[in-house]
């Protein structure tokens, strides 16, 4: 079992790293029966809050269930999402 976790690439190397890691921590709380046990992670990057929100339509329209999770820092913006569902946009992603 694979889990995305899709983080804005207009943050700072470092940035990204810890929002991926919040979401993965956010999903693990908020998703403690999801099929994925600490299996692969698959790490893409988006191009910023307007790409990201537009892919968080499109996973909604799919009715794919992900998680956000938003940076009290950056005034509660969504700095990344996770989610356990394949959807084929990921595929024509770059990995982080």
């Amino acid at each position: 079992m694979k889990l995305y976790v899709i983080v804005r690439k207009d943050l700072s190397v470092s940035q990204r790293a810890v929002q991926a890691g919040h979401v993965v921590a956010q999903f693990c709380l908020d998703r403690p029966f999801s099929r994925w046990k600490n299996g692969t992670l698959i790490y893409l990057g988006i191009k910023n809050l307007q790409q990201l929100k537009k892919l968080m339509n499109q996973l909604s329209y799919n009715n794919i269930n992900y998680i956000e999770f938003c940076e009290p820092d950056r005034n509660n913006e969504v700095t990344a999402i996770a989610t356990d569902q394949h959807f084929e946009e990921f595929e024509r992603m770059r990995l982080l």
